[in-house]
């Protein structure tokens, strides 16, 4: 009997990005998830499912095995922690940055600089790391704003042409880490389905070498 296998996917970039290389491992989906308001898809191969969530809760369908692989940015999984996941492959697709950015002339009058940013986990251990004292507020959107109206000092985001922080008058200014897609398993089924999983894997890493 074939071992039915779920996929978890965002929708946007990482999808499209992603579309070639599923591909080259033989699946393909039946709908596009553009127009389609499914949430599961069906793909080529009957026993194959495409799960479409956010981005940021990729890493936790996985862990918790609702699905078992996922395709996850660099970003995400800092931020999520890792835990119960394998990352064996990276895609090298939907590259950019993750920066700590703001405005070069600005001088913090706060002992402790505001740090805006929706990776507040990665941030707290960016600047603990380096002894630096720092308080984090969490946001979920618009970065770019948080310095312009006082908010935050500096913000932490990931940052591909730098288009939008030169609009707002901000500047890259701390190379925090390269971030590009993650193939990512859950540890139970890289054990229950390793063949099927290892046979994906291998074609998609070969696609990826292309």
């Amino acid at each position: 009997m074939t071992t039915a296998l779920t996929i978890a996917l965002s929708k946007g970039r990482i999808f499209q990005e992603t579309l070639p290389l599923l591909a080259a491992a033989g699946i393909s989906p039946v709908d596009d998830p553009e127009t389609s308001r499914k949430l599961i898809l069906d793909t080529n191969q009957p026993d194959i499912k495409l799960v479409i969530i956010r981005a940021t809760d990729t890493p936790t369908y996985v862990q918790y095995g609702a699905a078992d692989l996922g395709v996850a940015g660099k970003d995400v999984l800092l931020e999520h922690g890792g835990e119960g996941l394998y990352e064996p492959l990276d895609l090298r697709i939907a590259c950019c940055r993750l920066m700590v950015a703001g405005d070069p002339n600005h001088r913090p009058r706060r002992s402790r600089p505001r740090i805006a940013t929706k990776y507040a986990n990665t941030t707290r251990r960016w600047f603990a790391d380096q002894g630096r004292q720092v308080e984090v507020i969490k946001l979920y959107g618009s970065m770019e704003l948080a310095p312009l109206v006082g908010l935050a000092d500096y913000i932490v985001d990931v940052v591909d042409t730098g288009n939008t922080l030169r609009a707002n008058g901000l500047a890259p200014l701390e190379h925090i880490a390269d971030i590009s897609s993650r193939l990512i398993v859950n540890k139970a089924a890289m054990k229950m389905k390793h063949v099927r999983i290892k046979a994906i894997m291998a074609r998609m890493a070969a696609a990826v070498s292309a």
